[in-house]
């Protein structure tokens, strides 16, 4: 609560008044101040008021939503730019001979064996494919077929785009890892007789 203060009386200001006349300045060279903006501290000097005509009016900003200016190409937004998985694998080195190659991937050429990765989990599914191909090539089999499926496709709001079939991608991996990678001479897609996009014909080397 602030204290209001007290006026002088007659007698206080002749008595007031008789002191200021004899007292000597103590800096008798500073200017009176004029200006009361002069002596504030900066945070308190007043602002000096703008005519409402004089303010410069803000741009006008154009209208902007997110993606308008992309480039338009053959790729979507959120499209996986990544090779697909069977272009990888379509891909690769040719090192089998190339006859045996076109009668294998026209699916002319009957499997020695076959595993069904389908169903697994990704823990279970490479111990069982590494097993299935040293037993195959110690057996002397040159072509096998491996099935993982297609993968189902999950419905999902992120925006991060998600291959689908673990297993399809993961195989042609596993097949490039020891310890069977020395084993593995060619990877290649099924022919639809033998699953299509949900299977990969394995050719393996001689065994010595």
């Amino acid at each position: 609560m602030t204290r209001r203060r007290r006026k002088l009386s007659e007698e206080e200001r002749d008595l007031w008044d008789q002191v200021r006349r004899t007292a000597d300045p103590m800096h008798p060279e500073r200017k009176p101040i004029v200006d009361e903006a002069e002596w504030l501290p900066e945070p308190v000097r007043k602002t000096p008021k703008v005519p409402l005509e004089d303010v410069p009016t803000p741009p006008q900003l154009e209208h902007f939503t997110i993606g308008m200016k992309a480039k338009k190409g053959k790729h979507k937004l959120g499209q996986n730019l990544t090779p697909a998985i069977e272009d990888e694998v379509a891909g690769a080195p040719l090192n089998m001979h190339k006859k045996t190659h076109t009668q294998m991937k026209r699916g002319k050429l009957v499997p020695d064996a076959r595993i069904d990765l389908h169903g697994m989990t990704l823990a279970q599914a490479h111990p069982a494919l590494v097993a299935f191909v040293m037993r195959n090539h110690a057996a002397g089999h040159r072509l096998v077929l491996v099935i993982t499926g297609k993968g189902k496709v999950k419905e999902t709001d992120s925006p991060i785009p998600e291959r689908t079939g673990a297993l399809r991608h993961q195989v042609p991996m596993w097949l490039q890892m020891s310890p069977i990678s020395h084993m593995v001479l060619q990877v290649r897609q099924a022919h639809l007789r033998h699953g299509g996009g949900g299977a990969y014909y394995v050719y393996l080397r001689r065994a010595r």
